[in-house]
C-alpha cells in the first residue's frame, strides 16, 4: 500500500509576464475565469482529491494570495447584515481550514525545479502533489483525484497527460508511453518539445503530477536547464531510472490559463458551463456582430 499523499505544492512566484500589464500589480494566479481566480480552482481541484495541507511557493507581491486564503471578518460582517448568507456560505466552505495552508518564498526565479525544490522543509520526507495552477482542467471527476486512483494501485510518481494535435507537440513535453490503459500505463520516457517527426506519442505533460520526496534530492543537485533554469524535466528523467512513473490519460480537457487564448476559451467555456449565467450569456454572444470582428 503505498504512502498516503497528503499535501500539495502550488507554484505561485511567476511574474506573469505574459498577461501585462493586468498583472504588474496582481499575482497572474488571482486572475478570474468567471468569478474565481485560478489559483482557487487548483486548490478545489486539490481538495476533492483528499489533500489536507496547500503549500504554496511564493514570491515578491504575491501576498494577496495568502489574504485569499483567510478570513476576512468585515467583509463577512457586512456580508452577513446584508443577508447575502449564500455568499457568506461559499467563502466560509471554500476556506482550507486553520493551520493547512503554508507559504515559502522562492526569492529567486530560477525554474520550476527550484521551485518545487523550496517546498522541501514543508514537504518533507512523504510523497506529494504538485499543481500548476495556469493549468485549468473541465473535468469530473478532478483530474487530481483520476490520478490518486491510479497512484493507490501503483505507486511511485504519478503524472497526467493529454493528446494534443500532433502538429502542436513542438510546444509540450511528451511521454513515451509503455504497457497499461489511459487510467495508468508505464511512462518509459519523456521527451521536451520534440520535432513532429520524431515525438515518440502526443500525449503531453498537462501540470499535474504526483510525486516522491525523492526528486528534492536530485533537485537540490540538479544543475541549470533550457533558459538557465532548474528544470523539473530533468530531475524526473534521472528518478524514472530509480523510480517508476505512471502515466494517466485523464478523462477531461485542460486550459493553458498562462496563455491569453487559453485563458480567453477557458471563460467562456466555464461560463456556458453555469447554470446562473448560461443563457445570459448565449443570447449575449448571439447578439454579437461578429462580422465586425472577423
Amino acid at each position: 500500500m503505498p504512502k498516503r499523499v497528503r499535501t500539495a505544492v502550488f507554484p505561485v512566484a511567476g511574474l506573469g509576464t505574459r498577461f501585462l500589464p493586468a498583472t504588474k500589480a496582481m499575482p497572474k494566479e488571482m486572475l478570474t475565469v468567471v468569478d474565481r481566480p485560478l489559483i482557487q480552482y487548483a486548490v478545489d481541484e486539490a481538495r476533492e482529491a483528499g489533500i489536507e495541507h496547500f503549500v504554496f511557493v511564493t514570491g515578491r507581491n504575491k501576498a494577496v494570495i495568502e489574504d485569499h486564503f483567510d478570513r476576512q471578518f468585515e467583509l463577512e460582517a457586512t456580508l452577513e447584515a446584508r443577508g447575502k448568507t449564500q455568499a457568506l456560505d461559499e467563502l466560509r466552505k471554500e476556506l482550507p481550514s486553520a493551520g493547512r495552508t503554508s507559504f515559502t518564498r522562492q526569492q529567486e526565479p530560477l525554474g520550476l525545479g527550484h521551485a518545487v525544490w523550496c517546498a522541501r522543509d514543508i514537504v518533507g520526507d512523504q510523497p506529494f502533489a504538485l499543481l500548476l495552477p495556469d493549468m485549468v482542467f473541465r473535468a469530473k471527476p478532478g483530474v487530481l483525484r483520476q490520478m490518486m486512483d491510479a497512484y493507490e494501485e501503483t505507486g511511485g510518481n504519478v503524472i497526467g497527460v493529454e493528446e494534443c494535435a500532433w502538429e502542436d507537440v513542438s510546444s509540450y513535453g511528451v511521454v513515451v508511453r509503455g504497457e497499461g490503459t489511459d487510467t495508468g500505463f508505464k511512462i518509459d520516457g519523456m521527451v521536451e518539445k520534440p520535432k513532429r517527426d520524431e515525438a515518440p506519442s502526443n500525449l503531453f505533460i498537462s501540470g499535474r503530477y504526483i510525486l516522491q520526496p525523492e526528486i528534492f534530492t536530485l533537485l537540490a543537485e540538479q544543475t541549470k536547464g533550457a533558459g538557465g533554469e532548474i528544470q523539473l524535466t530533468d530531475a524526473m528523467q534521472v528518478l524514472m531510472q530509480k523510480q517508476a512513473f505512471t502515466g494517466v490519460k485523464y478523462d477531461g480537457k485542460v486550459f493553458d490559463c498562462g496563455s491569453k487564448l487559453g485563458f480567453l476559451t477557458a471563460n467562456v467555456v466555464f461560463a456556458l458551463d453555469r447554470d446562473d449565467i448560461r443563457e445570459g450569456f448565449l443570447k449575449e454572444l448571439r447578439n454579437l456582430d461578429l462580422e465586425d470582428h472577423l
